[in-house]
């Protein structure tokens, strides 16, 4: 609703009313939840210390917009704040939201703390996994599970990688916070789409961080002059591995390719110091988070799992992926749409 810091003064009772009921009206509107109010969502994300997810708020964000309801986004303060982003979602529980759109940043640190949600208050789980056998144990079912299928796109990865490197290479591989499900799915994926094409020597855990990748691919790159290609879990830490390697005056000899399609790191491809980059679409992730919710709030049958797109980015496409950025470069067949307009 707009603010108004003129204050007027009104002739008479009537024009108070027909003032009141305008701004009423301003404030209405949109998707209701059935008794004729908006629908309250909160949703509790990762830090915005990662671009990923700034742009996950804003696809969040304009997807409330559109459809009509009323969003609260709460954020971690960075990425391994485990402990501040469980307080949170306990915090958020208590405003009684109609629906939960949650991206924990592991599999249980958000578990104990959906145990204060209202019973039978729909959460969508959207990017990482939640633990559903852990949640249940406290009483609490996911409604949906909304993401990348992070093993699909690591074999993605490794087509990609098999374009870029000759047969046999030695290839590194450089993930995320052990134990995280996502960094683990997508080296899986990578490990098992290499049928053969190239040699994974190296694995090594940088936790998501572009400075800890750069230093572990520096060491790498002089441990073992062989090496051929990395393959990093996120942009971030493609971008940091593309220093270490003009650093090591190996630029355009070995092949980078990254995750995620950041901003930041198309740059990159198109510039050359990144090879690929396996772009899924936070934005899309928030707005079908929305989306679900909705649906759910309107009584609808979600399935378990919901797919958001993937694609690799090369130099190829990546003009035209800069152009739709933050959209997916190709079109995409929203599986909520029907969901919601039936």
């Amino acid at each position: 609703m707009p603010s108004f810091p003129v204050v007027v003064r009104l002739a008479g009772a009537a024009i108070l009313a027909w003032l009141l009921l305008g701004i009423v009206a301003a404030c209405g509107g949109g998707a209701d939840s059935g008794d004729g109010e908006r629908p309250s969502l909160t949703s509790v994300i990762k830090g915005l210390d990662n671009p990923f997810f700034v742009t996950m708020r804003q696809g969040l964000q304009s997807s409330a917009r559109a459809r009509g309801v009323r969003l609260r986004v709460r954020t971690a303060a960075d990425l391994y704040d485990t402990a501040g982003q469980a307080s949170s979602l306990e915090a958020a529980a208590t405003e009684r939201a109609d629906c939960y759109i949650l991206n924990p940043i592991n599999r249980a640190n958000l578990v104990q703390a959906l145990d204060h949600i209202a019973d039978g208050t729909p959460i969508v789980n959207i990017d990482s996994l939640i633990d559903r056998a852990a949640a249940e144990a406290v009483g609490v079912t996911i409604t949906t599970y909304i993401g990348t299928d992070n093993v699909a796109g690591g074999r993605l990865g490794a087509d990609a990688m098999g374009r870029f490197v000759r047969p046999g290479a030695r290839v590194a591989v450089i993930t995320g916070l052990p134990g995280d499900a996502g960094s683990n799915a997508r080296a899986h994926g990578f490990r098992a789409g290499n049928r053969g094409r190239f040699q994974v020597a190296h694995s090594v855990a940088a936790d998501f961080d572009r400075g800890r990748a750069a230093l572990a691919a520096a060491e790498l790159l002089g441990a073992d002059p062989r090496i051929q290609g990395f393959f990093a879990v996120n942009d971030e830490m493609a971008l940091g591995i593309s220093q270490a390697v003009r650093a090591a005056g190996r630029a355009g000899e070995v092949a980078v390719v990254g995750f995620d399609g950041t901003r930041p790191a198309l740059s990159a491809v198109r510039r050359g110091e990144i090879t690929a980059t396996v772009a899924q679409y936070p934005y899309v992730i928030g707005q079908l988070g929305v989306e679900a919710c909705l649906a759910a709030v309107r009584g609808k049958s979600l399935p378990a799992v919901v797919n958001a797109p993937v694609q690799v980015v090369t130099k190829d496409n990546v003009k035209r992926a800069q152009a739709n950025f933050p959209q997916p470069v190709e079109h995409f067949d929203n599986p909520l749409a029907k969901v919601l307009d039936d």
